[in-house]
């Protein structure tokens, strides 16, 4: 399934979007839904991968209750994302690369595990992990171009 979220990563390139695949997989192994990073293509905050993989889960199933579900996923998910899957009941995570600046699936914040919620989501990283943090790199790289080392040693003011 990380071959299948990391295609829809590769996908999320073409609209200029952070290149981020999630696809939500029923407990018999179905796929019910996928998405890629969409913010740039239509202009929506919102349109994270994992949030239009989990809408287009939930119309497959005709429910909001994912529960049982698996969402696989090639970056660890934000809060915005987390608190959707705590929401929806979703039963794991699997995630290729840890995000060490937003994530909240175990890295800077745990949301999905959060006991003083009404859910909590089993949580499997690491997935393929230098594949899909390869793919955020050379992202990022293209568009910050090269950099002067002694420039980003600098500290900010």
């Amino acid at each position: 399934m990380m071959d299948l979220a990391l295609g829809q990563a590769r996908l999320a390139l073409a609209s200029d979007d952070v290149p981020v695949g999630a696809v939500v997989v029923s407990p018999e192994g179905e796929v019910l839904g996928t998405g890629r990073n969409r913010r740039e293509a239509d202009g929506d905050p919102t349109a994270h991968a994992e949030i239009l993989s989990l809408r287009e889960a939930g119309r497959a199933l005709g429910s909001w209750r994912l529960d049982g579900c698996t969402l696989v996923v090639t970056l660890e998910p934000c809060t915005m994302c987390a608190g959707a899957i705590v929401l929806v009941r979703v039963r794991r995570i699997v995630l290729g690369a840890w995000d060490e600046k937003a994530g909240a699936c175990g890295s800077i914040r745990d949301v999905v595990r959060d006991g003083r919620l009404n859910h909590r989501v089993e949580v499997t990283g690491g997935v393929r992990g230098e594949e899909c943090a390869a793919l955020l790199r050379e992202f990022f790289a293209v568009r910050r171009g090269p950099r002067d080392v002694e420039e980003q040693a600098k500290p900010v003011l």
